[in-house]
């Protein structure tokens, strides 16, 4: 019998362990299954290679409660320990790297900074145990081990009479985490972190019909069939799927192995996805996975947190900031790479060279899938593009390697359902929607109801209307702009449309100039000056005679403030200011000029003003009401 002390530095290290990452007490059981894991697979290695004398059998990890004698157990059927090796490996190697995790994490308060927590190893056991016990016996021919230890620095080593290679840990649960006793909990871990795990892992046992037994059918005398209850037999409870969709090739899966690992992932999750993208890379970084588009909502926030971030089939988080660029945070999916440093800060992690690879690898597989896609069945893309539109366009935003290869296949709907790519786009409309200076004027609607007036002056003179309603279509215009000085975004309804493309052949207005200058002033007097600006048009005599127009420059960098526009969020909250266009044309803006009845006058000018209001969707309570009985009263 051997007792010790471990080499203590870390003053009071066992109750470090038992405090730290208070909320993450359960990942104990994951670096035990950890360890046992790699115990089974490294056996694995040294039997296929020679060096092990012995077979692997049917070797699975066990997990098992006893909720009486208040202990969880651990066990494998791996490499297992002799007496020097776990004198070795735990008593100094696996202590020491959990004294050196510790040293380093000990004081970091914002412990959910921490990526993984991976590396306490086996003295995580110590978070929910008083005492852990290891039963451990080599695949060598040595004497089997009992070690010992009650969460202080002395321990026990001596021999014992376990026959059956491999090693189990006993924890003697501590009365504040009495809830790891529980089967649903047990259950609930092994969902969650090792339900993808390169061993099978078995928890308990379940029962199932027999694949040996055939029921037998009767008739009776009247010709009624029965048949006999089908054949139970128990067998072990394997939890785990050790070989995930991920982990095979491409060229070995289908389209329905994909949709079901899918509804595995997302058992929840009632729509399938689109389509996806599957990673695999061996240099010059490891790496596998497959990603997964989702229908998407407007709300990008709500679909984050989504792809699951795995090392060796080990599930570690569902928070990729950082490894996964920002826009496609939005898939559904998971990543495994042993190449992601797992206790680093974020700040860190994003900091690292390798994962920097990983997250440009990632960027340019899928953006390399969307070409694929587009060019292969294009009309298939186009009935998907309303539900990937949003992942793409910030991506555009946001990765400019992503926007120089997105640029071919990014669409753009026009109100009459085709689809362009913006240089298809530009290249069908530089003739008809170029105005007078040259400039390119591509005109859109963000709301194809509450426009339908003003795209139906545009589409009349034979103009294209782009459908652009994503919530961050403002910044995406900006760039796009940008790369091209004579092409302007200009929405449909900021102007009258001769304004909006002029062209040389200008409308001659009926009134002088004279009348005008009378004209302004009066219908100044009757609306808001502070929100609306008066400004008379020629326009054609059937068009409105009232237009309420939205300057594009304010209303685009409102959009912009709203949906987080970089460095104007302290430029304080953009005012609602708008253009009353008067259609100095009209039958009735000339009925208003000559009406001497100034009550009337004002009269046409309200009911005319509000109408126009009405067709913006700016008329609500008091006006409105005030509208209605004007209106009621027009009829009587």
């Amino acid at each position: 019998m051997a007792k010790g002390n471990i080499n203590v530095s870390v003053e009071n290290i066992f109750p470090l362990i038992k405090k730290f990452l208070y909320s993450d007490h359960e990942i104990f059981l994951r670096e035990l299954i950890s360890n046992g894991t790699d115990a089974t697979t490294k056996l694995k290695h040294l039997i296929s290679i020679g060096e092990a004398k012995t077979e692997l059998g049917d070797a699975k990890i066990e997990i098992s409660i006893d909720e009486a004698a208040k202990t969880v157990t651990i066990k494998d059927q791996g490499l297992g320990m002799t007496m020097d090796e776990v004198e070795k490996y735990i008593n100094q190697i696996a202590f020491s790297g959990a004294e050196e995790f510790l040293e380093k994490y000990k004081d970091d308060k914002n412990e959910t900074g921490v990526i993984g927590h991976f590396g306490l190893g086996f003295y995580s056991a110590f978070m929910v145990a008083h005492k852990v016990d290891i039963f451990t016996k080599s695949f060598k021919d040595a004497p089997a081990a009992h070690w010992n230890c009650d969460g202080s620095p002395e321990y026990t080593l001596v021999e014992h009479d376990k026959t059956d290679r491999g090693t189990e840990i006993v924890l003697h649960i501590a009365e504040d985490s009495l809830e790891f006793l529980k089967e649903e909990k047990i259950g609930g871990l092994l969902n969650k972190y090792n339900r993808f795990n390169q061993v099978p892992i078995k928890f308990g046992t379940k029962e199932i019909n027999d694949p040996e037994f055939t029921p037998a059918t009767t008739k009776d005398a009247e010709g009624k069939e029965t048949t006999e209850p089908h054949k139970q037999i128990t067998v072990d409870n394997i939890i785990n799927n050790t070989n995930p969709a991920w982990t095979k090739a491409p060229a070995d899966l289908n389209d329905e192995d994909y949709t079901n690992f899918y509804r595995e992932l997302y058992p929840m999750q009632f729509e399938e996805s689109l389509f996806h993208i599957h990673l695999n890379v061996d240099y010059p970084f490891n790496l596998t996975g497959i990603l997964f588009f989702p229908k998407l909502t407007q709300n990008m926030d709500m679909q984050k947190d989504k792809i699951q971030l795995y090392q060796n089939q080990v599930y570690v988080t569902d928070n990729v900031e950082g490894i996964v660029p920002d826009f496609l945070q939005m898939l559904k999916g998971v990543i495994d790479s042993p190449d992601i440093p797992l206790n680093v800060s974020r700040s860190g992690l994003q900091a690292d060279g390798a994962v920097k690879k990983i997250s440009g690898y990632i960027t340019k597989k899928v953006a390399d899938k969307l070409a694929s896609l587009f060019k292969k069945d294009r009309a298939d893309f186009e009935t998907k593009w309303n539900d990937i539109k949003v992942i793409i366009e910030y991506g555009m935003l946001s990765e400019d390697k992503f926007f120089d290869k997105a640029k071919k296949f990014a669409l753009y709907p026009t109100v009459a359902d085709t689809y362009f790519t913006f240089d298809e786009f530009v290249e069908k409309t530089k003739d008809a929607q170029t105005d007078k200076d040259g400039n390119h004027v591509v005109l859109y609607t963000s709301n194809k109801e509450a426009q339908h007036s003003y795209i139906q002056d545009a589409t009349a003179k034979g103009y294209e209307v782009l459908v652009l309603d994503s919530p961050i279509i403002s910044h995406l215009m900006q760039k796009l702009e940008g790369g091209d000085a004579k092409v302007k975004f200009t929405r449909v309804d900021s102007d009258f449309i001769d304004n909006l493309i002029k062209k040389d052949d200008n409308v001659i207005s009926k009134l002088t100039d004279a009348e005008k200058e009378t004209l302004k002033p009066i219908i100044e007097a009757a609306v808001p000056k502070e929100t609306y600006t008066v400004q008379l048009e020629a326009m054609d005599s059937a068009a409105s005679p009232f237009l309420i127009t939205v300057p594009e420059f304010m209303r685009r960098m409102k959009e912009m403030q709203a949906s987080g526009g970089g460095g104007m969020m302290g430029m304080g909250n953009f005012p609602d200011m708008y253009n009353l266009v008067v259609n100095t044309n009209s039958p009735l803006v000339s009925d208003i000029l000559n009406n001497k009845d100034e009550a009337a006058q004002k009269g046409l000018i309200s009911q005319a003003f509000d109408l126009a209001k009405l067709s913006q969707n700016l008329l609500h309570g008091e006006e409105l009401t005030n509208f209605i009985k004007r209106s009621y009263e027009l009829i009587k």
